[in-house]
Order: structure tokens, then C-alpha cells, then sequence
């Protein structure tokens, strides 16, 4: 279409001078002609595009990870702002001084090199404008007349469209600088290390002069020739007044600094595990932190180092608490140790959690009124035939507080508290945390989940703990930087998560010591919950307050044990160092009571809420939501054989036999504040009655599959959330239009129902065996 076009103009203008028309058409001819060219349709992005290397940023924008573009080539595009202006002096000074006032041709620098080359009879100089150059690149125009004329031509039609700042922002991006290097971006960071916008004012010219002759000025062959290279940039920068000669004469008396210095490799389990994410959309944004994940894996490295093989392998997550991203993530000591399994992402392999999961069954029981914080549990051997749990040491404390049980991870008290809450429940509250490891039915595990005898993921285990530090809201994790927070769902109300905070505070171990004391009183108070799987094949340590949670699993892929592999000994010191490098927030690191707990009097012997038995009490408190419907029942009066009470002041204390089916409380009418008692009569104006089971109720077992249930029912089913009770132990809870199922067993059974103002009412019933008679009743 251009070559027909031009022979148009060409018989226009034989017919201006056959006709003898003035020359006055003839140069409009030529006019109309060149501006035909300049303004035809250009494909614009030809020029402009590169093929950049995919990058993953972390959450400011710093480089973490890279992958080759499809050339093999490293190139990282920036913008001017992202590039030193010294380099841009530079590159403008030694390449096209004029650069800002040509139209992609300079008149001036053509007539030079012309009147040399033809004094010299060869080619001496060249008269390429920046313009020029690009093009060059992209057309990949031959070394010829009609090559240069095209350059020449292009040139123009492309400043015609684009702007200065487009054209030189494409040069820096674009420019060959020896190797595999495309672009100033890439060339910094393998010469100097760093990013093109903190090149210094002699790296800049080192860097402007390459472009010329990469390989003639490559610094690591040729030293003594780039470095002449580089102080005639200098030169050239100081003539046309971009540095001054004070600037000229210390940049020049600086050695080339240039060495080889590897692209940033930061968090690689991840950069592979979105690698086709990376490839698509060529820069990936991560919630991570460039300096947090530096130093995680330096502290991951240091960690392993020390157990000469024995321990080769660890994951490390830190987790921003309040919004659930992740600011560092380390899958393996080392990734390209193949021997011990470095390219395993161990914080996406399942492993066995130990004891990591026992706050979450603490948790649990407490939301659902089977447990408070400070009542006696018993610490002894416990027997269910072919299972007999121990301790971890194999020791038994005898009485102990389920705070304390909890904080010295004690494993006979976790089984009594996961057997009242019931191991059905706890399973599927571990899998809504997202612990999607737990593929097995609640049976499957029994009382043996709360001790770890599943698998568990690090990260998932990690957002489980968010949870906890977010005081019960649950986020999913974030590492992609999302547009906004994700949406947080309530798991535990947050009393109750005050109460978790109480209960897992402790110093870290490596700042106990009156050498420490100093640094110790000034560092945010921390929780910290460790485990250790059977066997020593895993290692695990969780700490965490209301602004970070950093999560470590240690141990071998292969799955091999070593004694050294205990939650305390081996993961915690490692978690602890971590969190301790994390810089604080301005934020309060613990979290605020706010009326979410209140003072209650307790029995001073079983921590329960005290009765009128109870001779001594303590001042105690509790989340403000936990009803105090279970009291103590461990002191009664005396009584004489008539069964009638002797003296008030002859109490008697009665302790259960065994840790199996442990439970010193009763479950009576509820401790209410005024505001509940307030709201307790409101409830009962509108009536409380069991409406299924019926009282005194008799049932037959049928055998039937799905025959022997009822569904528990009462007065105010379509009003609000009701508690079940079955015997004194909790069932469950009924929502509006969603009753609840009680599975008949035979034996007499005591049904309550409670609102959560405390307001109560009781059913009797009884359940025979088929072969059983009925007593009918007159």
C-alpha cells in the first residue's frame, strides 16, 4: 500500500513539470507526500512492548522472586520513576545529548558523521538518535543505506505518536548489557546488587557506557576498558552540565564496585506454587515483607545448622494477626538441598500436630459451658481398655487447674475435657478452621485428637491460630494482596479467647534469667503453645499476641525421628527469635478486657463457681457470655441415717475416683448479673417448658436404623438459640427451626433445657430395652 501510494505522488509530480506548473506545487507535492508517510498508521506497541521477565513483588513492591522471560533473557521493566536520574543523565549524555530537542533525527550529529566518515573514508562515527536505537531493536533493521533510511523514517513517524518519556523508558528497558541482561534493572542487580533507582553516580555511567559494547566493557573481563568507558561518560556528563566537577572528580577516583551478584530467589516454595499465576500476569503483588522473609529464612537456615544433620528441615510462617496475611513464608531450610527434600513446601505437608491442638479443644468446651479456666481437673493415669493416655513425660501432677493443665500441655486433663465437649464437635470446629487434613470421620480419631493423632497442615494451623490471637474471629489466610481485608467469621465469642490469652501467657524460655531482666520487662507480653508429635518426627511452636503469630514445624521429610525433635526444645526457640524480630506495632500488643470478663466467687478447692457449701472462696473471673450454670459439687452438709441434715457447719468433701469422667460440678440455676437476672424474667413471662421429651416419659427401643431418636423440643424453639443438657453434660444447641437430636439410651435420663439468660426447665424420662416391661404408673 506504501509502495503504490508513493507512485501516485510520483506521476503527480512528473505531471507538475510536464504541465509546467509552478515549483510551488511541486513542493507541496513533496510536502503532501512526506506528511502521507509520517501520519500512515503505525503500529505503535511494536516498538514500545518487551518481553519482561515474570516477577513476584512483595507487599511495597520490592522484587522476591523471578522467572526467565520466554528468551531466556532476565528483564525487568520499570518506569522513569523507577530508575536513577543519574542514569538517565548518563544514557542521555553519552547517547543522544540532544536527545530532548530532535524529532528522532538530529540534523547535527548527521552532518558530523557524515563530513568524519567521509574524511576518513570509513566509518567512524555514527549519528543514532535514542529514537533510533529503539527502533533499530524492534524492526531488527540490516546494517545497509535502506536500513539506516528506514530507521531514519520510523524514527520520525514514532515521535510523531509517543511521547520523550515513552521513547526513553523503552532504551533503559530494552538496551543489550551483555549476557542474558536486557534493560538497566537487570544489569544493576547483577553488577551492583540492587535496584536501578539507588545507582550511584559512577554505577550509572559504568552502566550507560555497556550498551555500546557489551561485550568489549563487560567489567568482570575487561575492567581497565570499562572503566575507561565509564569516566568518558563522567566526562560527557560534566560538559553538558549534569554533574559538577567536584562530583566529576570523585566519581572518577571511585573503583568499578561491579561484581556478580545473584537476582533476589526470596520465598521459592511460593513463587512455584504460583508460578503459573506469575507467567500469566507477569507481576504478582504478595502480602509478604521483603525484610521479614530475609530474615526468616536466614534465622530457618541458622536453626537447622546447628543440629548437624540430625534435624535438616523446618517451615516458618509469620502471620499479620489482625488482617490474617502472611508477611514471610518459608517452606524448607534450603531449597535446592535435594538430599534433604528442600523443594517439600512443608508448610503445605501434612504432619502430626502433637499438642498443638489442645487450646482449640480448651477452647471449645469453654464456649459451650463444659469447662471454665479455673476449675480442678485430675492429673493421673486413665484407662479405656486397649488406650491408657500418658503424659508426655510420663508424670502425673495429681490436681491441677485447666489453665495450668493447658499451659504445661498435660495430656490425661485434655482427654477429660475433650470426652465432655465430645470429639464429634471438635472434629468439625477443626474442620470449619480449614483444617482440611481431617478426612476421616470424628470416630476415626476419638479421644485421641486433642493429642494429634491426625495430620495437620503449618499454614492451615497457622490461620487456626489467628483465630485465637484475632479473639475469635477467623480470617483466611491472605498471601496475594487482595484488594480488601476478607471477611472475618466469629468462631469464638470473644471472652472466651481473653480467657485462651490467660491461659498460654508465659515468658519465652530464652528470656527467663535475671541477666535478661531488663529486655524483659520492656517486650510485648506473648502466648506461645508447643507439640510434639509421637515418635519425635515433628516438632512444632506457636506464639502469638493481638499484632503477629509466627508458626514453626520442624523435622525431616523423610519422616525420620531424632530426640531432639520436642515442640519446647527444638521449634520454640526458633519461633521465639522470630517473633522477637518482628518490629512492633504502634497498636496495643495485648488485647483489651473491655468489660468481657467479670468477677465471680469461686470454691477455693475446686475452682468452680462456689455454692453455699463452699467454706472457702476466691475472687475468680470469667468470660461474661459462659453461663454459670455448672457450680460445685463437691461439698454437701452431713447428714444422719434419716437422711436429714445434721449441721450446716459439717461439710463433707467428695472427690470422684478416677480422671476418667472426671467432673466436680453440677448443674443448677445460673449466677446471673442484674442484667441477666432482668432479662431471665423477661423469658419466663413469655414460659419455658420442655415440649419433647415429655416428663416422665417412657420409651421402647426399636432397633431400628434412625428409629430410636427424638428430636428435643420446648416453648421458645422459634425465638432464640436453646442449650441442651443430657444427665448434666452438655448436648448441644437448637436453633430456631433447627431442633436438636438426643439418641435414647436406656436408663433414666435428665433433660434440661436453658436459654441464654439462664432461665431453665427440666424433663425426666426413661428408656427400656424391648424385652424390658413397663412399670404403668396409677
Amino acid at each position: 500500500m506504501g509502495l503504490l501510494l508513493s507512485e501516485r505522488w510520483l506521476v503527480v509530480i512528473r505531471w507538475c513539470y510536464r504541465r509546467r506548473r509552478s515549483l510551488f506545487c511541486s513542493f507541496v507535492a513533496v510536502g503532501s507526500l512526506v506528511a502521507a508517510i509520517l501520519l500512515w498508521p503505525m503500529d505503535v506497541a511494536h516498538y514500545l512492548n518487551t518481553e519482561p521477565s515474570a516477577e513476584m513483588h512483595d507487599r511495597s513492591g520490592r522484587l522476591l522472586y523471578a522467572f526467565l522471560n520466554p528468551q531466556e533473557q532476565w528483564c525487568f521493566v520499570r518506569d522513569l520513576s523507577d530508575i536513577s536520574p543519574r542514569l538517565i543523565q548518563a544514557v542521555i549524555a553519552a547517547e543522544d545529548r540532544r536527545f530532548y530537542r530532535h524529532w528522532g533525527i538530529d540534523p547535527i550529529a548527521l552532518v558530523r558523521a557524515l563530513w568524519q566518515n567521509i574524511k576518513h573514508r570509513r566509518i567512524v562515527s555514527g549519528a543514532s538518535t535514542l529514537t533510533m536505537q529503539v527502533v533499530k531493536r524492534a524492526d531488527k533493521t540490516p546494517r545497509s543505506l535502506l536500513g539506516k533510511i528506514r530507521q531514519l523514517v520510523q524514527s520520525v513517524r514514532l515521535e510523531v505518536r509517543v511521547s520523550k518519556n515513552d521513547i526513553l523508558r523503552t532504551y533503559l528497558n530494552t538496551a543489550p548489557y551483555g549476557l542474558n541482561l536486557i534493560g538497566c534493572e537487570a544489569a544493576a542487580r547483577r553488577f551492583f546488587g540492587k535496584p536501578a533507582c539507588e545507582l550511584t553516580l559512577s554505577e550509572a555511567a559504568l552502566l550507560a557506557g555497556l550498551p555500546k559494547g557489551p561485550s568489549a566493557y563487560m567489567p568482570s573481563k575487561h575492567p581497565a576498558k570499562a572503566l575507561r568507558r565509564r569516566n568518558y561518560i563522567l566526562k560527557r556528563m560534566l560538559e553538558e552540565g549534569f554533574v559538577s566537577e567536584k562530583e566529576f572528580q570523585r566519581a572518577c577516583a571511585e573503583p568499578l564496585n561491579a561484581g556478580w551478584h545473584s537476582f533476589p530467589a526470596l520465598a521459592p516454595h511460593l513463587a512455584m506454587f504460583l508460578k503459573s499465576e506469575i507467567l500469566q500476569q507477569r507481576v504478582v503483588c504478595t502480602t509478604l515483607d521483603h525484610n521479614t522473609q530475609t530474615i526468616a529464612e536466614h534465622l530457618v537456615r541458622e536453626s537447622i545448622r546447628q543440629y548437624g544433620g540430625e534435624i535438616r528441615n523446618a517451615a516458618l510462617i509469620v502471620v499479620d494477626a489482625p488482617s490474617a496475611s502472611v508477611l514471610a513464608r518459608v517452606g524448607s531450610a534450603n531449597f535446592y538441598d535435594e538430599e534433604a527434600g528442600g523443594q517439600v513446601d512443608s508448610c503445605r505437608s501434612a504432619r502430626s500436630p502433637g499438642s498443638a491442638l489442645k487450646p482449640f479443644t480448651y477452647a471449645l468446651a469453654m464456649e459451650r459451658n463444659c469447662l471454665y479456666a479455673g476449675e480442678m481437673l485430675l492429673d493421673s493415669s486413665l484407662d479405656y481398655g486397649l488406650y491408657e493416655p500418658e503424659n508426655f513425660d510420663r508424670r502425673y501432677r495429681g490436681l491441677v487447674s485447666a489453665s495450668c493443665a493447658l499451659n504445661h500441655s498435660l495430656n490425661v486433663p485434655a482427654i477429660t475435657v475433650l470426652e465432655r465437649v465430645g470429639y464429634i464437635p471438635v472434629h468439625s470446629f477443626l474442620r470449619g478452621l480449614g483444617l482440611s487434613t481431617l478426612v476421616q470421620p470424628p470416630e476415626h480419631y476419638g479421644l485421641g485428637l486433642t493429642l494429634g493423632n491426625c495430620e495437620a497442615r503449618l499454614e492451615e494451623l497457622a490461620a487456626a491460630y489467628s483465630m485465637l490471637a484475632n479473639l475469635g474471629e477467623y480470617r483466611a489466610r491472605s498471601i496475594v494482596e487482595p484488594t480488601s481485608m476478607t471477611a472475618a467469621r466469629r468462631f469464638l465469642s470473644r471472652g472466651i479467647c481473653l480467657k485462651i490469652y490467660e491461659m498460654l501467657e508465659q515468658p519465652l524460655p530464652t528470656e527467663l534469667g535475671s541477666e535478661q531482666a531488663q529486655p524483659v520487662s520492656a517486650a510485648p507480653r506473648v502466648c506461645w503453645k508447643t507439640g510434639t508429635s509421637t515418635g519425635h518426627r515433628d516438632a512444632w511452636a506457636f506464639v502469638f499476641n493481638r499484632q503477629y503469630l509466627v508458626g514453626v514445624w520442624m523435622g525431616n521429610n523423610d519422616g525420620t525421628p531424632s530426640r531432639k525433635l520436642v515442640g519446647a526444645q527444638a521449634a520454640l526457640p526458633l519461633a521465639a527469635t522470630m517473633f522477637r524480630s518482628l518490629k512492633p506495632k504502634s497498636e496495643p500488643a495485648w488485647p483489651e478486657v473491655a468489660g468481657d470478663l467479670c468477677k465471680i466467687q469461686v470454691c477455693a478447692v475446686s475452682g468452680l463457681p462456689a455454692s453455699a457449701y463452699c467454706k472457702r472462696t476466691r475472687e475468680s473471673s470469667l468470660p461474661r457470655g459462659q453461663f454459670l450454670t455448672r457450680i460445685c459439687d463437691m461439698h454437701y452438709p452431713a447428714r444422719d441415717g434419716a437422711g436429714q441434715q445434721v449441721d450446716c457447719d459439717n461439710v463433707i468433701e467428695r472427690w470422684p475416683g478416677t480422671a476418667k469422667g472426671w467432673n466436680l460440678a453440677r448443674i443448677t440455676a445460673p449466677l446471673s448479673s442484674p442484667v441477666e437476672k432482668r432479662a431471665a424474667r423477661s423469658t419466663q413471662s413469655r414460659g419455658l417448658r420442655i415440649l419433647s421429651p415429655s416428663d416422665k416419659g417412657e420409651y421402647i427401643l426399636t432397633g431400628e436404623a434412625n428409629g430410636d431418636r427424638i428430636a428435643l423440643r420446648a416453648s421458645l424453639d422459634e425465638e432464640m438459640p436453646l442449650y441442651w443438657y443430657v444427665n448434666g453434660r452438655y448436648l448441644g444447641t437448637s436453633n430456631p427451626r433447627v431442633p436438636l437430636i438426643f439418641d435414647l439410651k436406656p436408663g433414666k435420663h435428665r433433660i434440661t433445657c436453658m436459654t441464654s439468660a439462664g432461665t431453665m426447665d427440666h424433663a425426666q424420662c426413661e428408656v427400656f430395652l424391648p424385652a424390658t416391661s413397663i412399670r404403668f404408673r396409677n
